[in-house]
């Protein structure tokens, strides 16, 4: 069964605030969703598995923990999911980034298909996939889908806003997928959008409408 986690922390609620005001421009949303994305990563990797390792410091030899197992994939849903990747990149500078390139339909809200690149290894990782909202989660589905069927085993969804609606289709779709948000939200309007949401995050990151 799926795990959601509501990740509160008190500097991400504070750079959220940020980042919902219509008034924050595109270089300072980027930046803002760089460094949330960042803080939810402690989270998203909290119980990553570790083992012992044997190092020498300028002082003597020490067993220490590192992490072990699989190797790690970052995944973002095109294109707001890219806001996202740098700030994981930080704290995980070893993982691979594969993209997966979905749109909405205005007319049906359903999710569009148009791009998929990913490492050839999917497989051997923990795949994180990165999608600042999760609205009607049909775009999150089908990326989710899209990777198990190109072999990705262990998969994690981490978006920045969520609308109850969306969470429990995913979670209903993909019920071994854990889901890791920062705020959720009330509902969806009539139009699909998060309320209160952010607007496009798409078009808030790049400055387009």
């Amino acid at each position: 069964m799926s795990k959601v986690t509501q990740i509160g922390h008190p500097l991400i609620l504070h750079k959220l605030s940020f980042i919902r005001d219509k008034h924050t421009g595109s270089k300072d949303f980027r930046d803002l969703v760089e460094e949330v994305a960042m803080l939810m990563a402690y989270e998203v990797t909290r119980d990553f598995p570790l083992e012992d390792v044997e190092i020498e410091t300028p002082i003597c030899k020490t067993t220490c923990k590192m992490l072990a197992g699989k190797k790690m994939a970052i995944v973002p849903i095109l294109r707001a999911g890219l806001g996202m990747v740098d700030g994981m990149l930080r704290l995980i500078p070893a993982a691979k980034v594969g993209h997966i390139g979905m749109y909405r339909d205005e007319v049906t809200l359903k999710p569009v298909e148009y791009f998929c690149k990913l490492p050839a290894d999917i497989g051997e990782r923990e795949v994180i996939v990165t999608d600042p909202m999760l609205a009607t989660g049909g775009s999150a589905i089908d990326a989710i889908s899209l990777l198990k069927q190109r072999g990705a085993k262990s998969i994690r969804l981490m978006c920045l806003i969520a609308a109850p609606e969306g969470i429990k289709a995913v979670t209903d779709a993909h019920p071994d997928v854990d889901v890791y948000i920062a705020s959720i939200d009330e509902k969806l309007n009539e139009q699909g959008y998060i309320v209160p949401g952010l607007g496009d995050a798409g078009d808030r990151l790049f400055g387009t409408k």
